[in-house]
């Protein structure tokens, strides 16, 4: 049993010996040159070619010259990523032997690459820009090669040979200086300039085969129309992946495939093989044609932006890109922004009459909570004003502003900016009263305040009317009984009083509704007194008003006084004393 086993681990090992030696006998009976077969590409003259560039590999083009060809030019054009590229000679000392073993298994370059000769380096480039050779053909080479590497990421390029003295004419041509300018700079637009190429100048009117291409974007220069092209295609495919995903991302899924498998099931209509006319339609060219001269318009304010020009061969389907250039549009023309202190009254005054009328302010309210109530009235006599109030940029609120008082509750931002603009009359025309006209010839006022409310949760409870009652039983002749609606907070009331002449007493002697306590004469004020109820609609408080004369006229006017806020007026009453008691 044991000689058994013995002799079958030898066995395994003989096998195990004879199966490692195998391969290294088999390599030696190969051919001295063999080499691994790689795909071999010509180079076509006269014919742009196509060559997909994979990350670290080299990609290798193989040319031969006419006897009689003097010169060559040779043009590489990258897409949209840097490469390396040269253009080499090799010249081989005797001919391939031309044997059945390697005319089965190796392509003629490959034997003569890897033949016995001499090789010399006759052009290399680095770079993302378009790079052309042109010289004389050497003399004794037997095989030209190109080769060229992306080290970055998976990319494309064109190659073109032309054989013979002067330019191939497959490319457009640019000027001695290929740089764009740029002639003016405004807030919206930029105006550009360059110097025409000589393939559009020489061709008459009457041919339209060469067209340059303006492209704007915010990232930026392009080398290349294939890399600006490249660009797009990847912008739109990023939005195409968001708008997959928020598709993905649904509340009825179910409802949703089923929408989509609706709409997939109409056929698409086919669309006709793309021409040379419209093969450059999805570059979204801002200026194109014949002219050398662009102004792009629709721009944004103070941002900078990229311009490149393009000319393009329709008829061979190349281009060339001249040196683009950038430019910052100006900055939008800022209105002065005037800050609010806490708790100040400011009248807001509009001397044009335009609609465009417009003024701009600034509050920061205090405490942590970051609260705070804009009051606003407006005085015109019927003007009407809009007021916007943003923060960071996005608008919170707006509405318009009339004679009737407007709380506007600001919370939760550190800051607001106050948009005031003119809107015009609700009445036909701006009152003639006396009293409502503004001095200077203005045309609108606004009586503004803005205060810090961290004590308060909201806009302030308003009185249920505003309207000022007396009672003609309760007149006499040197005092008079007043009755007003409060309001179920704590409030300050004050109560003024006015003497009217004979004309006023006729013409009804009213007060503006904007005149506010500020504006009165500490004589005219005749008392103050605090009044609360909880219950609206039994908040009416009273007021005897004594000291008057017999037989005149008076104008009553009572303010809600407040600790933040304009203080609201009640409508004038006028009452008129008896004469004989």
């Amino acid at each position: 049993m044991r000689l058994m086993s013995l002799s079958w681990c030898l066995g395994a090992a003989f096998a195990l010996l004879c199966g490692s030696l195998w391969p290294q006998v088999h390599s030696a009976l190969a051919p001295e040159n063999e080499v691994p077969l790689r795909p071999t590409t010509w180079l076509p003259e006269g014919k742009i070619t196509s060559i997909t560039l994979p990350k670290g590999r080299t990609r290798r083009l193989y040319f031969t010259l006419k006897k009689k060809a003097p010169a060559m030019s040779v043009t590489v054009s990258p897409c949209d990523l840097p490469i390396e590229w040269s253009l080499a000679a090799r010249t081989l000392k005797d001919k391939p032997l031309k044997s059945l073993q390697w005319s089965t298994k190796k392509s003629m370059p490959e034997v003569w690459w890897r033949g016995p000769g001499t090789e010399e380096k006759m052009h290399s480039f680095t770079g993302k820009a378009v790079d052309t050779y042109r010289g004389p053909s050497y003399p004794h080479a037997s095989i030209y090669i190109v080769r060229l590497r992306s080290k970055q990421q998976n990319t494309r390029a064109t190659v073109y040979l032309h054989e013979g003295l002067g330019p191939s004419g497959a490319f457009p041509l640019l000027p001695a200086d290929p740089r764009v300018h740029t002639l003016g700079v405004g807030m919206t637009s930029v105006t550009l300039s360059w110097a025409p190429s000589a393939s559009v100048t020489r061709l008459p009117h009457t041919q339209k085969s060469y067209d340059y291409c303006v492209l704007v974007n915010s990232q930026q220069n392009y080398p290349s129309l294939c890399a600006a092209r490249e660009s797009m295609r990847k912008e739109k495919d990023q939005k195409q992946e968001k708008k997959e995903r928020r598709r993905r991302v649904t509340v009825w899924p179910i409802l949703k495939e089923w929408w989509w498998q609706q709409w997939d099931s109409y056929p698409e209509p086919q669309s006709p093989p793309p021409s040379l006319t419209d093969e450059y339609a999805d570059l979204q060219c801002v200026c194109q044609g014949t002219e050398s001269v662009c102004t792009v318009s629709e721009l944004l304010p103070d941002t900078q932006y990229y311009f490149d020009v393009f000319v393009i061969d329709r008829l061979n389907g190349t281009s060339m890109a001249y040196k683009g250039t950038f430019a910052q549009t100006h900055e939008e023309a800022r209105a002065a922004i005037t800050a609010l202190r806490e708790g100040e009254l400011r009248w807001v005054t509009f001397r044009d009459r335009g609609s465009n009328s417009e003024q701009f302010f600034s509050f920061r309210p205090r405490g942590l909570q970051q609260s705070g109530l804009l009051t606003l009235q407006s005085c015109g006599g019927g003007e009407k004003v809009k007021v916007t109030v943003s923060s960071k940029g996005h608008a919170l609120t707006s509405q318009a502003v009339g004679g009737d008082l407007a709380h506007i509750w600001l919370q939760g931002s550190p800051s607001y900016l106050i948009h005031l603009e003119r809107e015009g009359t609700t009445i036909g025309q701006i009152s003639d009263s006396p009293d409502l006209a503004l001095p200077g010839g203005l045309m609108a006022s606004v009586k503004m305040q803005t205060s810090s409310a961290y004590h308060r949760r909201g806009v302030p409870s308003l009185p249920s009317t505003l309207q000022i009652k007396s009672f003609n039983r309760l007149r006499g002749c040197n005092s008079v009984t007043l009755a007003w609606m409060g309001t179920e907070e704590r409030s300050l009331y004050c109560v003024y009083r006015r003497k009217l002449g004979n004309h006023e007493a006729e013409a009804g002697g009213l007060t503006a509704p904007c005149l506010g306590p500020e504006s009165r004469s500490d004589t005219e004020r005749v008392l103050c007194k605090y009044f609360q109820e909880l219950n609206p609609r039994r908040a009416v408080t009273t007021a005897v008003i004594g000291g008057l004369e017999p037989g005149m006229a008076y104008v009553f006017d009572v303010y809600l006084m407040r600790r933040w806020g304009i203080p609201i007026k009640y409508a004038s009453k006028m009452v008129k004393t008896r004469k004989e008691c």
